[in-house]
């Protein structure tokens, strides 16, 4: 009795190829709609968390992406709020960078929970790093304490880069229209919580210096998670299509 060798042909066939092509077709699409997310995300400067208490502390995070190809980012400037002073503030040191802040006197004395200030601090500025093209970097500001009397605090920023170009964030987003191109990194303020809100204020001050720094942030993880879905989706359509052309062959 002769044997007989059955042979499975590694070849997929039409009907399979057919279905893997529409699957990659799909997983293609929904990973470059993600990234496309992720770079309308990071493409201006922001001030993270987007809130903070009245009366209170706060820690705000300046995210400074490079938008160039052919230049670094050298100097990164961001205006405090001088119609809305805050009398004290406080620079977590970045490696590489030099941090300087500036007071200014007010155009008029401004009274915070009991104390009349006549200048506050008005800049920080950080020079001596680089933003390479494709990166960016985070400059952690600690404030307070936070004006009470109004609902958003705007931080104008310039950007400078070593082109010697200088970009301005300072357009103000309006409630309702479409964000403006430069628009300035804003925070916008909620009630007073807890001990917070009764916090006393202090004399002006301002300090900088130079170390590490290390912020969470709400945008990145949310990108994050749309792209592992993404994935999931692309890896789950494929494996249906095959096993469904399987079927039919």
């Amino acid at each position: 009795m002769s044997a007989r060798v059955l042979v499975q042909s590694s070849v997929l066939s039409p009907a399979v190829g057919s279905s893997l092509r529409r699957a990659a077709v799909v997983a293609g699409i929904a990973g470059a709609a993600v990234l496309g997310l992720g770079a309308a995300a990071s493409a201006h400067v922001t001030a993270n968390p987007g809130t903070a208490p009245k009366g209170g502390y706060a820690k705000i995070t300046f995210r400074v992406p490079n938008e160039r190809d052919d230049a670094a980012t050298t100097k990164v400037v961001v205006h405090l709020p001088q119609d809305h002073p805050i009398p004290s503030v406080s620079v977590r040191p970045v490696p590489g960078w030099t941090a300087k802040v500036e007071e200014a006197k007010l155009p008029k004395p401004v009274t915070v929970n009991g104390t009349e200030l006549t200048k506050a601090p008005a800049t920080v500025t950080w020079t001596g790093g680089k933003i390479e093209p494709g990166q960016f970097q985070e400059f952690d500001v600690s404030l307070g304490p936070i004006p009470g009397d109004t609902d958003r605090l705007l931080f104008p920023a310039d950007q400078t880069y070593s082109g010697g170009e200088v970009v301005k964030w300072d357009q103000t987003p309006a409630e309702g229209a479409a964000e403006p191109e430069h628009p300035a990194p804003s925070v916008t303020l909620t009630a007073a919580t807890g001990e917070h809100g009764a916090a006393p204020a202090p004399s002006p001050t301002a300090h900088a210096g130079s170390g590490s720094a290390s912020s969470d942030d709400g945008t990145a993880r949310l990108l994050g998670g749309l792209g592992l879905a993404a994935g999931v989706l692309g890896v789950g359509t494929g494996a249906f299509a095959l096993t469904r052309a399987r079927s039919r062959s």
